[in-house]
């Protein structure tokens, strides 16, 4: 018996199919990277819980202020807005680059799952950043408020930040903008 001629065409098709079955299968290498995001998920609910039992007291403590209670409040949106952003990253990535995710009952499913793309993973990214920097400076300014010191360094960062953030998100949004146009032939409106 004979092998087959590694340069005969069907040597060439069956490499070329084994070759593209492999990478095809490659895509599941990421889902390790899910599984650990969703742990950060577990990890980020217990701090937020830990966040709330520690700032808590202090907002129903005598002499306290209602800026107290603002910060505990922006402290849990700030939290809150992270596990939004792992969610998505977590649920739109597995579901772009992965696998469909069937096993969730269709009332249950959230709306926007399956229909967010990577331009729209993307926007929602920077949004969610922009808000929690925005938030982190605006704790910064309720910290001045309350007669906190005033760290011109530091809040001159914050609002560095938060202006590159803000123009990060700009330039994406006017990137894919005009991808769009493109994909229209080109033409515009």
């Amino acid at each position: 018996m004979t092998s087959p001629d590694p340069d005969s065409p069907r040597a060439k098709q069956l490499a070329e199919t084994w070759l593209e079955r492999a990478l095809f299968a490659s895509r599941w290498l990421l889902a390790p990277f899910y599984v650990g995001l969703a742990l950060a998920l577990g990890v980020l609910a217990v701090s937020f819980v830990q966040e709330f039992l520690h700032a808590a007291p202090t907002v129903f403590a005598p002499g306290s202020k209602p800026e107290d209670a603002i910060l505990m409040v922006l402290s849990l949106v700030d939290m809150s807005l992270a596990g939004n952003l792992l969610l998505i990253v977590i649920f739109s990535g597995y579901e772009s680059f992965v696998s469909r995710i069937d096993s969730v009952d269709a009332a249950d499913r959230p709306a926007w799952m399956g229909k967010v793309d990577f331009a729209g993973l993307k926007i929602k990214l920077i949004a969610s950043i922009v808000a929690i920097s925005a938030i982190s400076l605006l704790k910064s300014y309720m910290t001045l408020a309350d007669g906190g010191a005033l760290d011109e360094r530091r809040l001159m960062w914050q609002v560095a930040i938060l202006l590159a953030f803000v123009v990060s998100g700009v330039l994406l949004a006017l990137m894919d903008w005009l991808v769009s146009l493109g994909g229209k032939g080109g033409k515009g409106h």
